[in-house]
């Protein structure tokens, strides 16, 4: 397959592999558009978001304490507590965290001159997702991906699925944290306390075991089955996050709590597994990583998300060879996609998401969303509400999820009143050459040049199908 123009293919390495052109950078590509793109990985990973600096735990610890004393104030005068409680203060200020986070991950998306190695950072952070949904991880899913996603998304595959998962923020959202072995001492505890008509939690929970193999690793047609669901999760009982009563270097961070782990050897995909604590689910993990069914449903999801809804074979292929010969190490995986030809198609075939679109929207003009407000409320009116996918699935990147009648209405909408906000001075044409270069076709140009004022101008330029898709 031939390489598109030098022009054609800039606009291709900055708009598909990154998150869309700011003013100037179409220039300064260079000679080489996949050189451009391959000095972008690194093994240290992926830049940081400029936030206050609190870590997970510190955000659990505040968010137990807020719990604590929420729950002993009720049980103190039964009353409602006012706006001006501390606990609701607490609540306020656990929120006000999560928008932090969210704006300034969206401000270095919208400024960072290395815009492949952000999206692959957001790839693998909606990979492992950790949502809103909960409170409680709300509170930690910024520090989730600063701490477990954006070190290791150009290192060893193995060490970002044992990153993430031991993570408190993935033990907390799929619940991890509480789950017991039905053979442990921990569930002796229980079942005493239920026969004396105590209250009494606990149990075994599959879900994050389940989500490891569906999700993280082989995938749904990985060859798994419900047996190995169960032992997986027998193997991870114990791995928890610790609590107020703990000691303070233990408190928010992850724990292994021998007396909840499933005691006895274990048995996942045909390989048996010694008891050995918390390093049995640990050799689980390896294993699945380095699994030939996860290189497979890997390399699908990578050459999906970055090429087409349904991937090039040819692609897919040359990603799992990467993958296979280079024992998972992403940054091989990363250079394959950059040097795979299917990858430089002309003809874009993914339609961006909501995030994608505000995100690109910015960088056309140079600018960067100034507070949470540019972002929350037309994130949550287009259906990608901040942090929140709907499941551990993350958010779908299909074109039948984001480009339905109504939600392309509700993109208009947005960006007419962005353009009436921002158009100001900006000369629309120059914004559509350096946003779109090579790829921005004549009807489209002649378009933009017609408008009757530049914000109706810029508007064209946004909802045209060379920027909708990338």
């Amino acid at each position: 397959m031939p390489m598109p123009s030098r022009d054609v293919s800039a606009a291709i390495a900055v708009t598909r592999f990154g998150l869309g052109a700011r003013p100037g950078e179409l220039a300064g590509v260079g000679g080489d558009p996949r050189d451009w793109l391959l000095a972008q990985i690194r093994p240290t990973g992926a830049d940081q978001p400029q936030v206050g600096g609190e870590t997970s735990a510190v955000r659990i610890q505040a968010f137990r304490a807020y719990q604590t004393e929420r729950r002993d104030m009720r049980r103190a005068d039964g009353e409602t507590a006012s706006d001006r409680d501390p606990v609701q203060i607490a609540a306020r200020m656990l929120r006000e965290g999560t928008a932090v986070d969210f704006l300034a991950r969206a401000r270095l998306a919208a400024t960072t001159p290395a815009g492949f190695r952000e999206r692959w950072a957001l790839f693998w952070a909606n990979h492992f997702t950790v949502s809103a949904v909960k409170l409680i991880t709300a509170t930690v899913a910024g520090p989730f991906e600063q701490e477990a996603i954006r070190p290791h998304v150009f290192g060893r595959f193995e060490d970002l699925l044992i990153a993430s998962t031991a993570h408190p923020a993935m033990l907390l959202y799929l619940d991890q944290a509480q789950s017991v072995g039905p053979g442990s001492q921990a569930a002796a505890v229980l079942a005493r306390r239920r026969r004396a008509g105590a209250a009494a939690g606990g149990g075994l929970n599959e879900n994050l075991a389940r989500e490891i193999l569906e999700l993280h690793t082989v995938g749904v047609d990985g060859g798994y089955s419900q047996a190995d669901v169960t032992e997986f999760a027998r193997a991870l009982t114990g791995w928890s996050v610790g609590g107020l009563r703990e000691a303070e270097d233990r408190q928010g961070r992850f724990v292994f709590r021998a007396a909840a782990h499933e005691p006895g050897p274990r048995t996942v995909m045909g390989r048996s597994y010694r008891q050995d604590e918390a390093a049995q689910a640990a050799a689980i993990l390896r294993d699945l990583a380095a699994h030939p069914a996860t290189a497979r449903h890997l390399a699908r999801k990578i050459a999906r998300h970055f090429v087409a809804d349904e991937p090039p074979p040819g692609l897919v292929s040359r990603l799992e060879a990467a993958w296979t010969a280079s024992d998972g190490n992403l940054s091989a995986v990363a250079r394959a996609l950059v040097e795979a030809p299917e990858a430089w198609e002309p003809r874009p075939a993914k339609f961006k998401t909501p995030y994608e679109f505000l995100i690109s929207s910015w960088r056309a003009i140079g600018g960067q969303p100034g507070a949470i407000e540019h972002l929350a409320p037309p994130l949550n009116a287009l259906g990608q509400r901040p942090f929140s996918a709907p499941s551990p699935k993350g958010w779908d990147e299909t074109a039948a999820t984001w480009a339905a009648p109504d939600a392309v209405i509700k993109r208009m909408a947005w960006a007419e009143g962005f353009s009436a906000a921002v158009a100001g001075e900006l000369d629309p044409d120059t914004v559509a050459r350096e946003a779109l270069g090579g790829r921005l076709s004549e009807p489209v140009r002649i378009a933009v040049a017609r408008a009757e004022s530049r914000e109706e101008a810029l508007s064209i330029l946004l909802m045209s199908p060379e920027f909708q898709r990338r």
